[in-house]
């Protein structure tokens, strides 16, 4: 019964709380710009360029070498 009572106390306190504040209206300006397109298209030269690629013998290697990590609180202490 105390709980039935104390649902309706927080209801009717919510409710008059709710009814002091009256919410107004926001009127928001609108913006507007303008579209210019201009593209131009550049030929590109071809730039030869000497890479190195890394090949791995299995998927994710390294994503998973840089979720192995360890730090110095991962160690057992001895007793």
């Amino acid at each position: 019964m105390k709980t039935v009572f104390t649902f309706i106390f927080f209801f009717i306190i919510g409710a008059t709380a709710m009814a002091q504040s009256p919410s107004k209206e926001v009127k928001v300006e609108t913006l507007t710009y303008e579209i210019v397109i201009d593209i131009k298209i550049e030929k590109a030269t071809a730039v030869k360029t000497n890479t190195v690629a890394r090949v791995y013998k299995f998927k994710n290697t390294r994503v998973k070498k840089e979720l192995t990590f360890t730090t110095k609180r991962n160690k057992a202490k001895i007793a």
